[in-house]
């Protein structure tokens, strides 16, 4: 009975992990950044997967291999695991997602890429504040507000 019961539950936490696992896989964990993401260089793509309130995943080629993981550049969104976090997940999801995103690499962030990202010639930044989006994630500066 005790083992049926760990299996069980081995089983449920294998799957709630494996939904939170990162589908875009175009910047690997290790190693280097593809060179088509240099500093400068622009991609565009839909958007096909939303991370959080500020991370979302733009597909330049077809299936995972080829979907760019995005931290924006220009919203500091807060945390997932806030009590607000859902809410700015949602709020870019209703922005971006199936969306063509036109966007300019900057720099490297993990396993991601730091952009600026637009779509219909307009920042996904302004965009999220045009919502009412509310800022307040780990990298907002405030001293810039």
């Amino acid at each position: 009975m005790r083992i049926a019961i760990g299996l069980a539950l081995l089983g449920a936490l294998t799957t709630v992990t494996a939904a939170k696992a990162d589908p875009c896989k175009a910047i690997p964990d290790r190693g280097l950044m593809p060179s088509y993401l240099h500093r400068g260089a622009h991609f565009s793509g839909p958007v096909v997967y939303v991370g959080d309130g500020d991370s979302l995943c733009v597909a330049v080629g077809s299936g995972p291999a080829n979907w760019v993981e995005i931290r924006l550049e220009d919203f500091y969104a807060p945390e997932l695991h806030s009590p607000s976090g859902p809410g700015a997940k949602a709020a870019l999801e209703r922005v971006a997602m199936g969306r063509k995103a036109e966007c300019i690499a900057n720099h490297r962030s993990y396993d991601r890429v730091v952009a600026t990202c637009r779509i219909g010639g307009r920042s996904i930044g302004n965009l999220l504040s045009a919502t009412g989006s509310i800022e307040g994630g780990n990298g907002l500066d405030k001293g810039k507000r």
